[in-house]
């Protein structure tokens, strides 16, 4: 089996918040692109990345030269293959060239499943058909606080026992940030985890102090308190508080990951399948950190990351952020809290018969 072309197009999604209807998030990712890997044996492989920003033409430059790299090569041999592209994109750094080794290498392992018809999670370890799902996006800095109850309260009655929220909200002082969660907690109820999102914008004594006064509200997790790759402040926040610290998200391949993990810097590492690599680099992450004995998140494309936190024994939560269901055919869908792997070989995944038709951008 050879690899015979890679197709790549770009869409661009509408913004929405399609949980409960909420106020769709400043600065939501909706533009996309696909990844179709194709064989000399017909089977097709697809994988999705974003992130493009303001260089999403370079984006999609990285894709089309990478899928020429890749052309002749056995798509089974993903250890090979992704090591090849990474070799060619050597002096780029991360950035870019990862987001695009990253839509390519999962396409590939989409590939491998439907070779050996398997789900791509029974393929990676199998360890479980269904995962723990938590309602995000929904719940953002930017919603008012009386729409951010309401939205709270309204994905509670929709089943959902994990939630999360953001702090760290522009013009507000530590009193009134503190506040303001308390409502949302008080809007959940006591037995929902509820979780925090920072996104880096707070120092260290800032996590800290604001931390130490909100620990019994019970969070499930502080995530991304300070900037990301101050593993110290991440170790030093994470000694001084009760509530669990997660991170991760932000860094790019396995390297960081590493140096996040000698350092203590988290409670939970969170991987990004489009910053780290792939599913081959998301994997190696998880092994570590189950060496750490760290649970292991997701983050974004929860269609994909079922089958990843389904796959290992330390994967605790699929972040389930409905940016990418439009993309596909029948996507999994939370249930009761629950996301279950689809049950098809590979990523069990079909793009939407109308995608690029309805979303394409030339």
């Amino acid at each position: 089996m050879k690899i015979q072309q890679v197709k790549v197009n770009f869409v661009r999604l509408p913004e929405e918040e399609p949980l409960v209807g909420a106020p769709f998030m400043v600065g939501m990712m909706r533009e996309f692109f696909t990844v179709q890997v194709q064989t000399d044996d017909g089977l097709e492989g697809i994988g999705v990345t974003a992130f493009g920003g303001k260089l999403v033409r370079s984006l999609r430059a990285a894709l089309e030269e990478l899928g020429e790299v890749i052309k002749g090569e056995d798509p089974l041999r993903v250890e090979q293959v992704t090591a090849k592209m990474r070799a060619a994109s050597a002096s780029c750094g991360s950035g870019i060239a990862m987001l695009a080794i990253s839509a390519i290498d999962t396409a590939l392992w989409d590939i491998r499943g439907k070779a050996f018809n398997v789900p791509l999670a029974r393929l990676l370890g199998g360890v479980r058909d269904k995962v723990p799902a938590y309602a995000s996006g929904a719940l953002s800095r930017t919603t008012p606080t009386d729409k951010l109850q309401r939205a709270a309260a309204a994905l509670v009655e929709k089943g959902y026992r994990q939630i999360k929220t953001q702090m760290a909200v522009a013009g507000l002082t530590p009193v009134q940030e503190i506040e303001r969660i308390r409502l949302v907690r008080d809007a959940v109820g006591p037995d929902v985890n509820l979780m925090v999102d920072i996104n880096q914008r707070w120092s260290v004594a800032e996590v800290i102090s604001i931390g130490h006064q909100i620990e019994d509200l019970r969070l499930g997790w502080l995530e991304d308190p300070t900037t990301c790759d101050d593993h110290q402040g991440h170790a030093k926040i994470a000694d001084a508080l009760a509530t669990p610290v997660c991170a991760g998200e932000y860094l790019w391949g396995i390297e960081p990951h590493r140096q996040a993990l000698a350092h203590h810097a988290s409670d939970i590492t969170m991987i990004d399948l489009l910053r780290v690599g792939g599913v081959t680099q998301w994997m190696k992450v998880a092994g570590m950190a189950e060496a750490f004995n760290k649970p292991v998140a997701s983050h974004l494309l929860p269609e994909i990351h079922v089958h990843l936190i389904a796959a290992i024994p330390n994967g605790l939560v699929v972040e389930y952020m409905p940016w990418t269901w439009r993309l596909f055919e029948n996507p999994p869908i939370p249930v009761n809290g629950e996301i279950a792997v689809p049950s098809g070989a590979g990523l069990g995944l079909k793009f939407a018969a109308d995608l690029f038709q309805k979303y394409g951008v030339s």
